[in-house]
């Protein structure tokens, strides 16, 4: 008799800061998980991109997850590499070191399916799509 389990419901991403058409690595994200639709966040796992700007480390989604989000810290990436001071039409003075020090990009998910869910970051704007 065979026993028959479920695939892992999974995340994983890269960012591409297409600001200088490269991967952004070093960026800490945290992955956090809830079962419920307007539950509470449980932080479930945390990573940092490679040099290739991806995360493939997440651990899988506890059973009974409906929403995940992932944080990125984005300030630290930009402030380090300074980017933005770089761009030929960026403001010359900034508030801060990033536009948006923080990108937190949330979704819905259904067991036993994967997850891949690009970021495409520049200092003044962002973008997300479910990858493959």
């Amino acid at each position: 008799m065979s026993s028959e389990t479920a695939a892992p419901t999974s995340v994983s991403t890269h960012i591409l800061d297409t600001s200088v058409g490269r991967p952004a690595e070093g960026v800490a994200l945290t992955l956090s998980v809830r079962s419920e639709s307007g539950g509470a966040w449980t932080a479930h796992g945390a990573g940092k991109t490679d040099a290739d700007g991806r995360c493939k480390d997440l651990p899988a989604l506890p059973e009974g997850t409906t929403h995940v989000r992932i944080d990125f810290e984005t300030e630290a990436y930009f402030v380090s590499n300074q980017q933005a001071e770089e761009q030929q039409d960026a403001p010359a003075l900034r508030d801060s070191g990033a536009f948006f020090p923080e990108v937190a990009i949330t979704f819905a998910v259904k067991p036993g399916e994967h997850y891949h869910v690009p970021l495409l970051l520049n200092p003044f704007g962002y973008s997300v799509y479910r990858g493959s």
